[in-house]
């Protein structure tokens, strides 16, 4: 819309395109290195329960409310907001809650760069033997190495950038839906490679017995606002990402039946993920509260002590990369679509400068471990929580009731279920848990 010229977007190719797509950006480093360290500071079971509970009541009714704001605003997130509020008679201030968004998804993307480096790093070092016959220390020493080295993670985080932006240039079609309609496909196969190996060679009994049996003991505030955190961050909801995914879909895309496919795929992949992860952990004795190191520490010393690890160590961190790929060409298209559209950029041009942006904001990362810990926060435990009780509030009682029930749902069989859950549960919830949570965490 730069000088008045009415902007257009491309649209998903197909429907499979889209789901392959939005699967994609909800499945990403938060199912590999979120999911199993919350579930381990957390109670595991405990932590798992609160986190199903989560995805139901309140991520999955706010993905929905986002495919229907975004297809029926046409455009990106703070555009089609915008748009809504003006056709409802509201203040366009109201799109600050898609800047809110934006900036948790760039937040977001700054430290999924930095780790995705990491994961990067970690292919070659596992796929060369550097870690057999080292021993736990040395292993962990290994990691303090690399993170130490800030030349090499510079050169690393640099790197997944390009390989984010030669996708993200390449447009709605031709980037988002092409790469991940081979990189899911792939990454399920390689997934269920590994549960089975787990599932042969780990300890099954003590995996399932921390994953699903929860001791409700272990269930306090922080609980909450962990699993609420990363319900939000997994599924990809409150980052604005999924407005403008939703201003890509045609009419005749069913906006319920895909936001289900998509919040229970990305719930599966977290369980099978986790359990996958907890497997090999248990079958070693580690310390499932292994923290954020866990999978970057900790699982090598598994695969060093298993006959071809070195190789199944490899396996994982690609498997990892492709989560973490098809995760940051989605967080990266919320503010290329607005480049687009509001300031004539190209898409080629908006791209690169994005691009170089978070490489200077991750280069803050890389140089103290405290930056990286409070962008998490920031943006998992704060910002995504805010932009997600503000899209119940926007869609629930400010956007015109019609309009937004025609979107998501003409015969009205859906609507009677997910109205009281966007402008009643929902946004209680999210309130509740976030302000209980806060307060529990610094006071």
């Amino acid at each position: 819309m730069a000088g008045g010229v009415e902007f257009k977007h491309e649209h998903w190719g197909s429907t499979f395109g889209f789901l392959m797509a939005s699967i994609g950006s909800a499945v990403g480093l938060g199912n590999f290195w979120r999911f199993p360290t919350y579930a381990g500071e957390n109670g595991g079971g405990a932590f798992v329960l609160v986190y199903v509970i989560c995805v139901a009541l309140v991520a999955f009714p706010v993905l929905v409310a986002e495919y229907g704001l975004g297809r029926r605003g046409g455009y990106s997130s703070i555009e089609s907001v915008a748009r809504l509020a003006e056709e409802a008679g509201k203040s366009q201030s109201w799109a600050g809650l898609s800047w809110i968004g934006g900036l948790g998804a760039f937040f977001i993307l700054v430290f999924y760069c930095v780790i995705a480096g990491w994961v990067m790093a970690y292919v070659p070092l596992s796929f060369s033997g550097d870690f057999n016959e080292m021993d736990s220390a040395g292993i962990s020493a290994r990691f303090g190495v690399l993170v130490a080295d800030v030349n090499a993670v510079l050169i690393w985080q640099a790197a997944f950038i390009v390989v984010t932006c030669v996708i993200v240039a390449r447009g709605v079609r031709g980037g988002l839906e092409a790469a991940n309609s081979i990189l899911m496909p792939l990454f399920f196969v390689m997934l269920a490679g590994l549960l089975v190996f787990g599932l042969v060679t780990g300890n099954p009994a003590k995996t399932f017995a921390f994953l699903f049996q929860p001791d409700f003991s272990e269930v306090t505030i922080n609980t909450w606002l962990a699993a609420l955190s990363q319900a939000l961050f997994s599924v990809g909801v409150g980052s604005s990402l999924m407005i403008t995914y939703g201003a890509y879909l045609d009419k005749k895309t069913n906006i319920p039946r895909s936001a289900a496919l998509v919040a229970l795929s990305d719930t599966l992949v977290a369980l099978v993920a986790g359990t996958a992860i907890f497997l090999i952990v248990f079958s070693h004795d580690i310390d499932p509260a292994g923290g954020p190191g866990l999978i970057f520490q900790t699982l090598p010393i598994a695969f060093s002590q298993i006959p071809g690890g070195q190789y199944l160590g490899a396996a994982f961190f690609v498997l990892a990369f492709f989560a973490a790929l098809t995760s940051s060409i989605s967080l990266m298209e919320v503010g290329i679509a607005w480049l687009e559209e509001r300031h004539g950029v190209t898409r080629l041009g908006a791209t690169i400068g994005v691009g170089f942006v978070l490489w200077v904001f991750g280069a803050g990362t890389v140089y103290s471990s405290q930056y990286l810990d409070f962008v998490d926060f920031i943006s998992g435990s704060v910002l995504l929580p805010v932009a997600a009780f503000l899209i119940c509030i926007f869609a629930g009682y400010v956007a015109v009731k019609k309009n937004v029930n025609d979107e998501i749902d003409p015969s009205g069989k859906f609507i009677r279920w997910w109205r009281p859950l966007i402008m009643v549960v929902a946004p209680i919830a999210v309130a509740a848990i976030f302000i209980g949570g806060i307060i529990a965490k610094f006071f």
